[in-house]
């Protein structure tokens, strides 16, 4: 089977996928790519595409990302016509929707089957942009989002089959199509991420191996879509009334999703001014490679998750496969994966004192919560492993070729 990854970073979402057809001969396996760091994959030929040019400053800002994604898949094009001189033809293509990647590639691979991976489909209402009243919505903003959605659009018209990690986010397009997209979860390495109790944490310029009480927070920036602000003030109420507890926060000092603060101060310098904390007990250890990451996870007393009605973050999957007492939002795609009292504990996203109580809950019965951490694990072996769902994802990969070569 010939396999045409189209994604703008790499590997990205086909990082284990792409892996898995590679490691089969039978399999040729290509991936086109914006990304242009030296980053490779065994049997893995990576190509690049660019776009011709940035996006005119002239371009009414409703309908930027639409150029955008259009120039994304002009380049894509131009690309596959390379590949197609050079003989290549693709039996199915995988592209990231949304971004413009996969748009003319049923012009060029009109035989392909096209595999379109639907992260996020944008909502004015009853999702993450009106959820949070401290960022209220205006009518500018409400039109945008709906012109946004021109280029998934686009993708959902095109491709034969989609695929969208969870069922809350596939929720979020429009209902005409969830015909087309199947849920299907990425996967989370269960051999990789797993607990080992009682471990204490040792990082290469950080010693916390005596520490008994310790608080984490995974994310890949600090902002209101993860729940920073709520966070900070979470753990300055358990800080307050824990005196030998302390917190190890891997995030990058930046916005990730949502908006920035209107005075262009950092979530973490607007915080450290309205929230007394000791310092010496706060740890910032910024992004981290996975090897280091995942001792952070395993050593975690309470791992605290917060997020928006948003998509769901890797990092809880891998927090619950660790077997994390985790402290979550209770908010939709938190719910879909975990029940109060059973596989961890939720509480109010807009409230600190209620995160801090939970938190507080945990730390005080380390015995009763042995269970919600085993099941917080066991819900990953059983319902997200990634070798079981990868081998899935290779299924309807089949089954998309053979219905596109009838």
């Amino acid at each position: 089977m010939n396999v045409l990854f189209l994604h703008n970073n790499f590997p990205a979402q086909f990082l284990h996928l792409s892996q898995k057809l590679a490691a089969d001969p039978s399999h040729t396996v290509v991936f086109g790519t914006k990304h242009t760091e030296d980053v490779q994959l065994p049997g893995v030929r990576k190509v690049p595409f660019l776009p011709s040019r940035e996006v005119n400053p002239s371009t009414h800002h409703y309908i930027r990302n639409y150029e955008s994604a259009v120039l994304h898949g002009q380049a894509v094009f131009r690309l596959a016509e390379q590949l197609k001189a050079a003989g290549f033809v693709p039996d199915v293509v995988c592209a990231h929707s949304g971004w413009g990647a996969g748009m003319f590639i049923k012009d060029i691979f009109p035989q392909a089957g096209l595999l379109s991976y639907f992260e996020w489909f944008g909502q004015a209402h009853g999702s993450d942009v009106d959820f949070d009243p401290a960022f209220p919505l205006t009518l500018d903003e409400t039109l945008k989002i709906r012109a946004g959605n021109a280029p998934m659009l686009v993708d959902l018209y095109s491709c034969d089959r989609g695929i969208s990690p969870t069922r809350w986010q596939r929720d979020q397009f429009p209902s005409e199509f969830h015909d087309k997209i199947t849920v299907l979860h990425d996967g989370v390495d269960t051999d990789y991420f797993f607990p080992d109790p009682g471990m204490k944490l040792v990082l290469p310029d950080l010693d916390l191996s005596h520490v008994d009480e310790l608080i984490t927070y995974v994310s890949r920036g600090m902002d209101s879509y993860r729940g920073f602000p709520q966070f900070m003030e979470a753990i300055a109420y358990v800080l307050e009334r824990r005196p030998n507890c302390h917190v190890a926060i891997v995030a990058a000092e930046r916005v990730a999703y949502g908006p920035s603060l209107p005075d262009g101060k950092s979530y973490k310098q607007a915080m450290l001014e309205k929230v007394p904390l000791d310092l010496s007990r706060v740890h910032f250890l910024g992004n981290l490679p996975y090897g280091l990451y995942k001792l952070v996870l395993r050593a975690s007393s309470v791992h605290i998750y917060l997020t928006r009605p948003f998509v769901l973050s890797w990092s809880f999957m891998e927090a619950m496969a660790s077997g994390c007492l985790i402290v979550a939002s209770d908010t939709p795609p938190v719910r879909e994966v975990m029940q109060d009292g059973v596989n961890g504990l939720l509480a109010d996203f807009f409230s600190p004192a209620e995160i801090g109580d939970r938190v507080c809950e945990a730390l005080d019965h380390p015995e009763t919560m042995r269970s919600i951490r085993h099941n917080a694990r066991q819900t990953i072996v059983e319902q997200y492993a990634q070798s079981s769902l990868l081998s899935k994802q290779v299924q309807l990969l089949e089954e998309l070729m053979l219905s596109s070569s009838t």
